[in-house]
């Protein structure tokens, strides 16, 4: 498959402490990837030094061949979307308006919203099943509707890779499971390439091509759900023991956690 985005040998610190050091990673498109490991190993760091929005102090990021610090930011938006864990929600603006901030990457500032536009925005709306309440604020959302918000302003970019956050955090488990079947239809029915940082493996391994394990300022593990979701790698990476069965609507690995002893 050909590659979307390539992290070459980078490291990335803060004063003093090392989050990640000499990482490399090979994102393959029309792919779903989710990034898992322990707390504070460097996941968002990770995220955010792939969307360009942390300067790796060694090492580049290939966007589609191309490193990413020689791109326009313009151009970088128009290939890849960027959800953060923590966004303004309770805001005034309507969803349609929070949708067509979405196109800046495509306008000029002189000019206004073209059919183009409209029709992207409509389709947006239509493709994260938010039309119905294009017109409401998104302070008078609830939390699966304000995120279905914030992915169709994302698709609205018409990315070819779109990378989330912690799409699920602050949700209940119903709209945890509504974001990510969304998400899964994007890659699917879009064929938008997604790498995503989750803290629920179950719900990585489910809804993952490939899952990526940060431990120790690197990549410690990658490659699909059944070759990483192990008694002897939940125990190496996460301290826990667990039961390991196969998920019936899926097929993929899903596991009953137990303290380690």
């Amino acid at each position: 498959m050909q590659e979307i985005l390539r992290a070459e040998n980078i490291s990335v610190g803060y004063k003093h402490k090392q989050v990640l050091k000499d990482l490399n990673l090979d994102i393959e498109k029309g792919k779903i990837y989710s990034i898992i490991g322990p707390n504070g190993s460097g996941k968002t760091t990770l995220l955010r030094t792939l969307s360009r929005n942390i300067k790796p102090s060694k090492g580049k990021i290939f966007l589609d061949g191309e490193n990413i610090s020689h791109i326009k930011n313009k151009q970088v938006a128009r290939k890849m979307a960027v959800l953060s864990q923590i966004h303004g929600s309770n805001t005034d603006v309507t969803v349609r308006n929070l949708v067509i901030y979405g196109r800046y990457a495509y306008k000029e500032w002189w000019k206004g919203d073209n059919e183009q536009d409209k029709d992207i925005v409509d389709w947006a709306l239509e493709t994260t099943n938010m039309k119905e309440l294009a017109n409401d604020k998104m302070c008078n959302l609830s939390g699966g509707e304000k995120q279905r918000a914030w992915i169709a302003m994302a698709i609205a970019q018409k990315p070819e890779i779109l990378l989330l956050d912690e799409p699920t955090t602050f949700l209940d488990i119903n709209h945890q499971l509504e974001v990510l079947e969304l998400v899964n239809n994007l890659n699917k029915q879009n064929n938008i390439t997604i790498l995503m940082v989750l803290h629920d493996i179950n719900l990585a391994a489910k809804y993952s091509d490939e899952l990526i394990v940060i431990k120790d300022k690197d990549v410690y593990l990658k490659g699909e759900p059944w070759e990483i979701i192990s008694e002897k790698n939940l125990k190496d990476v996460f301290n826990i023991n667990g039961d390991i069965t196969k998920d019936k609507e899926s097929g993929k690995p899903i596991f009953f956690p137990r303290l380690a002893r």
